[in-house]
């Protein structure tokens, strides 16, 4: 029963695919009530698991052996199994409730929610894997789908273009999973998580290795390769760059991408890997870091975007930002209460940005946009309940996780968290400052879409608007509900799943502090949302000083290029490495050896051969009889090689002047004809 919620996502993708083409349209309405099955299921493991603490282990025997490599299909269900199934199962089938009215006029929509079951198959994979590689295997699934989603509409030369990037970025991040786990087993000899997490202790006080002249610690070297695969996956600073343009996709699968898969992942793998960064102090610094300048770095480039998909894209991006500097922090379930919470209100905003594109007819420019308070009400709270509970509004559900995040980080009493706590406490004001401008663009400013798109605007249907008032709901309450029992003090709902060390653990501070040092986040945020009230609507002529003043407009443009960081790529690595692989391996290799030492070596071996065998067609009948002397004489050599050995001197004499005679009559029969 435990395994139904992977069960009926893995279902409905065979359903989709061998009954969708017989079925039609009436296969959708299966496909929606094996998630709602699934999603039942996962409330039940939810409080099996959770809150009657019932931890549940299921071997379904062995996967493959090979010399000392034993792997079971090895299932874990804990407390962040449990907490990830709920979020994981429940946003999809929202999405798939809200996929069936966006994309009821595309031809293709049984393959659609047949990528999307897929895309929650391999989720629910990887966060109930009990080794290493299982994970690997849902890590790199997911990887797959979210290629096959967001290239889904693969006419469009972006799409291709946004899929193949996603996909190739995150191979980096591959590669730090792949690495970590080839030292795991170098080391314990297992990717067992109970193997692993209980002797990671035992190797923290091994001695130092050398790894590219570097001086490591055994701990720090597994951290840095599990850290490098979650800054792919979860696109934090420097692997960022596939994210926004990962918005070429439906809205749906944007929905479901950055709520509660695939970006998700990164956060996960940190979280469920605490065991082996407690004892990583570089390692844990290095994830805080990270996670600041990301949240930080994102804020920024939100504020200049125009596109509404990649507003809200860059805001995950920096929310991811929170979750991973307060892992970084060893708060990992502060980190996955956040991550809990913003699954619900991120897939709100994408979801309610659906809406105003659907009505706009597929129109994503919010300066295109504008009036649509009147025409859109409904959808206007949406996205404002998202839009304040993305900020940390007062007592919605981003309050209770975001301003937790960012009191642990400053009741560590450090330089380095002082740091950290300001990139984040600034982070907050810009989140504030671009919801605002957001909402102003799209609902408040005047209308500068077409006319045709504008009077053909109107509300979302039933099924829409049932999606969105559901998550509203959460969006505002399930913060509140969750609190005590997540990351309430004394609180032992994770139980033995997460491993906190105790002098890294600071919660208890973070519960006392002062009042005054609580009240500075919330302040920065409603500064931000009254700077943007302020600017929006009240000062009109707001683009004219941008333009006019020298420094906001360097400023402007530097954000608007994204930090550079596309152009940085393109030019130091894309270009460079396409440009010397084209000489190297295309033009040298390629074009040059393998065409010379193969087909045409080949070709001309074979012409010279034919004209070698051609020569022997003279038409003259001793010339046949000589070859088939010459023929007899080979099969005698082979009868008395092998029986009679004795006699091969002789017979090698034999042949050898048999093929002297066959040259001398060859050359002298091509002098004849060429006379």
């Amino acid at each position: 029963m435990y395994l139904l919620p992977l069960l009926f996502p893995l279902l409905n993708l065979f359903i989709s695919c061998l009954l969708g083409k017989f079925l039609g349209k009436r296969v959708l309405f299966i496909l929606v009530v094996n998630m709602f099955l699934a999603a039942i299921f996962s409330f039940w493991i939810f409080y099996e698991v959770g809150i009657n603490k019932s931890v549940c282990y299921i071997d379904l025997g062995a996967w493959f052996h090979l010399g000392l490599l034993k792997l079971n299909w090895f299932f874990l269900f804990d407390s962040i199994t449990s907490v990830m199934l709920v979020l994981v199962v429940f946003v999809s089938l929202l999405v798939h409730l809200y996929s069936i009215d966006y994309m009821n006029g595309d031809p293709h929509i049984i393959r659609f929610l047949g990528y999307l079951s897929l895309f929650t198959f391999f989720m629910l994979m990887l966060v109930t894997s009990g080794n290493f590689v299982q994970l690997f295997l849902g890590w790199e699934g997911v990887g797959l789908s979210s290629y096959l989603l967001i290239n889904f509409w693969y006419t469009r030369v972006q799409a291709n273009k946004s899929a193949m990037k996603a996909i190739i970025v995150n191979r980096f991040g591959d590669f730090g999973i792949y690495f970590s786990l080839l030292v795991m087993f170098f080391f314990f000899k297992s990717f067992d998580f109970g193997v692993v997490f209980n002797l990671i202790q035992f190797l923290d006080a091994q001695p130092e290795i050398s790894f590219l002249g570097i001086e490591l610690r055994r701990v720090d070297l597994i951290v840095i390769f599990l850290f490098l695969g979650a800054i792919g996956k979860s696109a934090q600073l420097g692997l960022h760059t596939w994210l926004p343009d990962a918005m070429e996709g439906p809205t749906p699968v944007s929905a479901l991408i950055h709520a509660a898969t695939m970006v998700t992942a990164g956060v996960f793998v940190l979280i469920r890997s605490s065991p082996i960064l407690e004892y990583s102090i570089s390692g844990l610094f290095l994830v805080s870091l990270i996670g600041g300048l990301t949240a930080l770095f994102a804020g920024t480039v939100g504020l200049v975007q125009y596109d509404i998909k990649k507003v809200i894209a860059y805001s995950t991006c920096s929310q991811l930002g929170y979750m991973f500097f307060a892992c970084g922090m060893s708060n990992y379930s502060v980190g996955l209460f956040h991550l809990f919470n913003h699954g619900f209100f991120k897939a709100l905003l994408f979801l309610g940005a659906g809406s105003v594109i659907h009505a706009l007819l597929d129109e994503q420019d919010m300066r295109k946009m504008g009036g649509l308070i009147k025409l859109m009400p409904l959808t206007y709270i949406a996205i404002l309940v998202g839009s304040l509970s993305l900020t940390g509004f007062p007592f919605l559900t981003g309050f209770y996780s975001k301003e937790m995040v960012l009191e642990i980080a400053f009741s560590k009493f450090s330089i380095n968290s002082f740091f950290i706590y300001w990139l984040g406490v600034f982070a907050a004001f810009i989140t504030s400052f671009y919801s605002i401008r957001l909402i102003y663009l799209v609902f408040f400013t005047k209308p500068n879409s077409y006319v045709r798109a504008v009077s053909s605007s109107h509300e979302s249907s039933s099924f829409i608007f049932y999606v969105l008032g559901f998550l509203g709901f959460l969006s505002i309450f399930i913060g509140f509900i969750f609190k005590d029992l997540f990351i309430g003090l004394g609180t032992d709902f994770w139980a033995n799943s997460i491993f906190n060390l105790y002098i890294n653990s600071d919660i208890l501070y973070a519960e006392f502090l002062d009042h005054y040092y609580k009240l500075i986040p919330l302040v920065f945020s409603i500064a931000g949302l009254s700077f943007s009230l302020f600017i929006y609507f009240v000062i009109y002529d707001y683009t004219l000083f941008i333009v006019s003043n020298r420094f906001f407009r360097y400023a402007y443009f530097f954000l608007a290029k994204k930090w550079y960081f596309d152009l940085l790529y393109n030019n130091i690595f894309v270009f460079n490495l396409l440009s010397a692989f084209y000489l190297l391996t295309f033009k040298v290799i390629d074009r040059g050896l393998i065409e010379f030492f193969g087909p045409l070596s080949f070709v001309r071996l074979i012409n010279k051969f034919s004209v070698l065998l051609s020569s022997f067609q003279t038409g003259f009948l001793y010339n046949y009889i000589f070859i088939v002397l010459l023929g007899l004489m080979f099969f005698i050599k082979l009868i008395f090689s092998l029986f009679f050995p004795d006699f091969n001197a002789f017979f090698n004499f034999g042949l050898f002047a048999c093929l002297l005679s066959l040259v001398i009559f060859l050359s002298f029969d091509s002098k004849k004809q060429n006379t």
